[in-house]
């Protein structure tokens, strides 16, 4: 190794080697047609290196979201879904390679003072924004770009690797949410005689759901009519899955407008998956004629449900 070219404030080293990367080679021919074909970004195939597999990320035209321009960027990315999981993670020294093919050696980068990189689940690449300015990588005595094609490698070696016993999570709230309405006319509501009686499945906030009436009360809702809103089929939620939703449960009067109503913003997850009330409304009341909240033997309720954000378990 020689000529050590190294920009101290940017902590990067480059230097000239003679050894060939040890881990992995990608060779790519007509290049220019990458930038005339608006390919942005190209992705090596895998590799494995410490027990971990990796690819080549290349920008032929510079990663414009990193300042980039004018430059190629080159990253180290690691590869496939399982490869590192939100509780684990790698420290791992890497050097990026660029072939000479005049002089049959190679650009070599890295960071300086051969500090580790700690990959993870929310880090999974690293690499140089201007790896080689395209006007040096151009020009033809340089021996980087020969007829058109060029070739990148890379090194990495494991230092360190922490399995960490905590768990993390992803909460997306909802741009836009939109309130979706449903309404479930109970007809010959006296001649119910089951424990409880459930609506028919419905969409909202790309969750499915449905409202659960007890005519006679459930547990403590003795007296009274207890009515629900729950998600159609928890045993389909991830454990970790917290779904967040305002909701209005409403009880119709169909004579005065004079609904009866509750609101509530809750958390539903798979252990936890309705809301709504034992003693939503006593049933002395709610059978009263003057009140309208039976009117011919049919009852009408409804929910409104305003889906506004999902936490999801890291992966």
């Amino acid at each position: 190794m020689a000529n050590l070219l190294g920009d101290a404030m940017d902590e990067i080293a480059r230097y000239v080697s003679d050894v060939p990367p040890a881990h992995y080679t990608v060779k790519i021919e007509s290049f220019s047609l990458l930038a005339k074909n608006c390919v942005d970004r190209f992705e090596s195939g895998e590799f494995e290196a410490g027990g971990y597999k990796w690819k080549l990320v290349v920008h032929p035209l510079g990663n414009k979201s990193k300042n980039g321009n004018d430059h190629i960027s080159l990253y180290l990315a690691i590869a496939g879904t399982d490869s590192l999981q939100t509780n684990r993670e790698v420290f791992i020294v890497y050097r990026l390679f660029l072939l000479d093919q005049n002089n049959d050696n190679y650009l070599t980068v890295e960071d300086g003072k051969m500090k580790p990189r700690r990959f993870r689940g929310m880090k999974k690449e690293w690499g140089f924004d201007k790896y080689i300015s395209l006007k040096e990588f151009n020009e033809s005595s340089n021996g980087y770009l020969v007829d058109d094609t060029c070739v990148f490698g890379a090194e990495v070696f494991v230092c360190k690797e922490n399995f960490k016993g905590g768990k993390g999570e992803c909460l997306s709230m909802v741009r836009s949410p939109i309130i979706h309405k449903h309404i479930w006319k109970i007809d010959n509501f006296s001649k119910l005689d089951a424990e409880c009686h459930e609506s028919r499945i419905f969409n909202a906030g790309d969750q499915k759901w449905k409202l659960r009436v007890y005519p006679n009360g459930r547990g403590s809702g003795e007296g009274h009519l207890s009515f629900f809103l729950a998600l159609a089929d928890p045993t389909t939620l991830h454990p970790a899955t917290k779904i967040y939703a305002e909701v209005t449960l409403r009880l119709q009067d169909q004579e005065h407008s004079k609904h009866h109503s509750g609101k509530v913003s809750y958390w539903f997850t798979a252990s936890n998956p309705e809301v709504g009330g034992l003693r939503f409304i006593l049933l002395s009341k709610f059978r009263q004629p003057n009140m309208g909240f039976l009117l011919k033997d049919v009852c009408i309720v409804e929910a409104e449900v305003n889906v506004l954000g999902v936490a999801n378990a890291l992966s």
